[in-house]
């Protein structure tokens, strides 16, 4: 009875997808370019290339390398649902944002 009831409790551990999270906490504008970004390996969870169906959960490292910065944030909580642009913030934890030098040569 007790190993069911842990089963359980593993089993409604929340989860997103990845794209998913990143649009509904505005990390990224719209689900699609967050997809497009995890295909185009611009995405990682935990140091790894993560696809866009990964499921993301509390406690993992997002690092997204943008084109002109660098984002690396910790997941603090997965929304439930639709998430307001003023709680956005309140889903996860800025650890480290770097600005890339432009090379001219």
């Amino acid at each position: 009875m007790r190993i069911l009831r842990r089963v359980r409790q593993r089993q409604k551990e929340v989860s997103l997808r990845l794209d998913s999270f990143l649009s509904e906490v505005r990390l990224i504008k719209r689900r699609t370019q967050a997809k497009k970004a995890c295909e185009n390996q611009i995405v990682l969870i935990d140091e790894m290339v993560a696809k866009p169906g990964k499921e993301v959960k509390a406690g993992q490292i997002i690092t997204i390398n943008f084109t002109n910065r660098t984002l690396e944030v910790e997941v603090l909580e997965i929304p439930s649902k639709s998430v307001k642009k003023e709680e956005a913030k309140n889903f996860y934890r800025v650890i480290r944002e770097a600005k890339k030098k432009e090379e001219l040569f």
